[in-house]
């Protein structure tokens, strides 16, 4: 699917502004972000004025307009990474493309740009096939089909919630690995989709990813925030738990995750041995957490995204909270962003 063949009223492009400058990022996607809605949302913490190139169909919120819908004493709810949610909440769009301000297209191996949008919309317009593995990846992919031996009655597939992009240059790695392999890059360019199986959890990152908003808007929760979280992605985590969450209620309402394309290219952020030198407790959340979601079945009367955050919320405080306060403080965030979330879209 070209962009010309995208529903542009459809789709909004939601980006976090952590700099200040946004010239040449945004200058670098107007091949594809022309033509699209752009919701950037400034980073509360951030005191310089945004630099935002003309040429662009661009609503931009700043701490006052976040603290004017959500109430000052939620807005913390929306700093440094996390404030790109507050774009999520306030769209009133099918489909949310979210890309890292740090990132620009992606060459294919053929040296063509990569138009990100238009995978990342075709993965969502395409069904998913969370049930049963096809070993040629996503049948529905120009050049695909499901191999011998897929059931037919399968075939059908499930709506796709999300679409998991991934990253040339510097990949999404955390800061151990990254420190430890300083001058490792990904350069392998894998040209394939697939959906993640029913029930397999992975570490979605946020700094290139699409979702279906109708489908599943409130389960893009931010609610895990860490003791000395940074303004570099190895010293968050509120994306991963995020994404945790959010394949768990696929899973529980029938709907599927796929990763794979669109590639984006990462520039050079942070340092990630100065992070470490930092009191930093991701990791040991991490491994406290996979139990937990493996573990977790949420109640068949939870029938709506909503009703799985907060039922989701009510099993982390009991079975984390006395673990770590992260969690409980993540729990209490997941039924406050509900809250929000049903009270900005019913008053429209």
């Amino acid at each position: 699917m070209s962009s010309s063949e995208i529903n542009k009223n459809e789709v909004d492009i939601v980006i976090g502004a952590l700099n200040a400058d946004l010239t040449q990022f945004l200058n670098s996607w107007k091949p594809f972000f022309s033509g699209f809605h752009l919701i950037i949302v400034k980073d509360p913490e951030l005191k310089d004025d945004l630099n935002i190139p003309e040429g662009f169909d661009v609503d931009v919120y700043s701490k006052p307009d976040i603290e004017k819908v959500v109430g000052a004493a939620n807005a913390t709810m929306f700093s440094g990474y996390s404030c790109r949610y507050f774009g999520y909440l306030v769209s009133k769009k099918k489909y949310i493309v979210s890309i890292d301000d740090d990132c620009v297209p992606a060459k294919d191996p053929k040296g063509v740009l990569v138009d990100a949008v238009s995978q990342h919309v075709t993965n969502l317009e395409n069904p998913a096939t969370p049930l049963f593995f096809n070993t040629l990846y996503d049948p529905y992919c120009e050049g695909a089909d499901f191999v011998r031996g897929y059931p037919f009655s399968l075939r059908s597939g499930v709506p796709c919630a999300a679409s998991c992009g991934l990253w040339l240059n510097l990949a999404d790695l955390d800061a151990p690995t990254q420190a430890l392999k300083t001058e490792q890059r990904n350069t392998s360019y894998v040209d394939a989709v697939m959906t993640v199986p029913l029930k397999a959890m992975l570490p979605i990152s946020g700094i290139n990813i699409a979702f279906n908003r109708e489908l599943v808007g409130p389960a893009l929760v931010p609610a895990l925030r860490i003791a000395g979280e940074g303004k570099v992605r190895w010293e968050t985590l509120e994306d991963v738990w995020c994404g945790m969450c959010l394949k768990h209620i696929s899973d529980h309402l029938g709907y599927g995750v796929k990763t794979g394309l669109p590639y984006v290219w990462r520039n050079e952020r942070g340092d990630a041995v100065e992070s470490l030198r930092k009191k930093w407790e991701g990791m040991k959340l991490m491994e406290k957490s996979v139990p937990f979601f493996e573990a977790l079945k949420l109640p068949e009367s939870a029938v709506s995204v909503e009703d799985c955050v907060v039922e989701l919320a009510k099993a982390v405080k009991e079975q984390l909270g006395s673990d770590d306060p992260a969690f409980t403080q993540a729990a209490d965030a997941m039924v406050k962003w509900v809250q929000l979330w049903n009270s900005v879209n019913s008053s429209g």
